[in-house]
């Protein structure tokens, strides 16, 4: 029970941290918030709980996010406040209207400004007793500046997790719809594959890869601001993208089973292909995973020799010739597939073992 308890700890680390980190800095915005004799505090404790994000680079990216739409809202809000009074429902509707067509068509061109338009409906239309829109403009701004802080210095303190190492995750998860997807894609050689498990497969390697790009961005901002070394995130992400190129190529020429006699021919040496790839994209998740050394990459390049041998003798024995234009295209493209699959292997290698360098 106890060794349970324990993987699932380790399995689940990233999520208890960022719980972790949220209520930290919650409990942080209000102590700072009631000390600094914050009228509104809750709005501190708010903002330091939606900034906080899983990696160090996330948080960021939302402080700035916040901190933008907030001044753009609160001013514009203030601005308008001052010069227009409000006397009726009527100048009270126009005032609204006036203050959310341009920061509406701001957020439109800039989705990271989305807090303008909230911010300049509190300012105007939210009491605050004696204030004037021009001060509940300013605490506004104070309340806001102090959650983002709170939240960006506990994400710099209590345990970071840089971009980077979610990124290694994500790409580890990617590999393994990409090994399954080429373990079916071979199988289909000599048997029919069903369109719909292929399509399944390549929507689960898509989404992960979102992922990727996601986490490669919040790293890019980690390393623009200097607060990591880490290798640029993109060449790994653009190899992930090559490597579901392939498959997608793959799938293509092998959308029915190759014309015999030359599946049969080609049946083991796919075959053998597969299990070399298979095994390695296996180890190459766990050295990613782990920030450990990568696979060697001799047994996958074996194996694609002996496929091009394969293909090499079937052109010796003249078997390609009778074949219809569609098939021998369908025949090469295989051939053409795995050996970009190889090429794109061995790129994304060299990412992995620049991020484990790093590490």
């Amino acid at each position: 029970m106890v060794g349970k308890a324990r993987d699932w700890i380790a399995a689940h680390r990233a999520e208890m941290t960022l719980s972790l980190r949220i209520t930290v800095a919650g409990l942080i915005a209000l102590a700072l918030g009631e000390l600094l004799g914050v009228k509104q505090v809750y709005w501190a404790v708010l903002t330091a709980v939606i900034v906080m994000q899983a990696s160090v680079g996330g948080s960021l990216k939302a402080t700035i996010d916040r901190l933008a739409g907030t001044v753009a809202g609160a001013l514009w809000g203030a601005a308008l406040g001052a010069v227009i009074p409000l006397p009726g429902t009527l100048a009270t509707a126009g005032l609204l209207a006036a203050a959310l067509l341009p920061l509406a068509a701001l957020v439109a061109w800039w989705p990271s400004y989305r807090v303008a338009p909230v911010t300049a409906i509190i300012v105007l239309l939210v009491p605050h007793g004696d204030a004037g829109p021009v001060q509940a403009a300013i605490e506004r701004l104070i309340e806001i500046t102090l959650g983002c802080a709170v939240a960006l210095g506990v994400a710099l303190a209590i345990t970071p997790l840089r971009a980077h190492r979610l990124l290694s995750a994500a790409a580890a998860d990617a590999l393994t719809p990409m090994r399954e997807q080429l373990l079916l894609l071979l199988a289909g050689i000599t048997e029919p594959v069903h369109p719909a498990a292929v399509l399944a497969l390549h929507d689960r390697i898509r989404s992960v890869i979102d992922r990727c790009v996601a986490a490669a961005g919040d790293a890019v901002r980690e390393r623009t601001s200097y607060l990591t070394d880490a290798p640029d995130p993109d060449p790994l992400v653009r190899s992930l993208r090559r490597i579901s190129h392939d498959l997608i190529m793959l799938a293509r020429a092998l959308q029915k089973p190759l014309p015999e006699p030359l599946s049969g021919r080609l049946a083991s040496p796919g075959k053998r292909f597969g299990d070399a790839a298979g095994e390695f994209l296996t180890e190459l998740g766990d050295a990613l995973k782990r920030n450990g050394p990568v696979p060697t990459f001799v047994p996958l390049q074996r194996a694609l020799s002996e496929y091009d041998d394969a293909i090499s003798e079937l052109r010796r024995d003249r078997l390609i010739v009778p074949l219809k234009a569609e098939d021998a295209e369908r025949v090469f493209g295989t051939a053409f597939a795995l050996q970009q699959l190889v090429r794109n292997l061995a790129d994304l290698t060299e990412r992995v073992d620049e991020l484990a360098a790093h590490s």
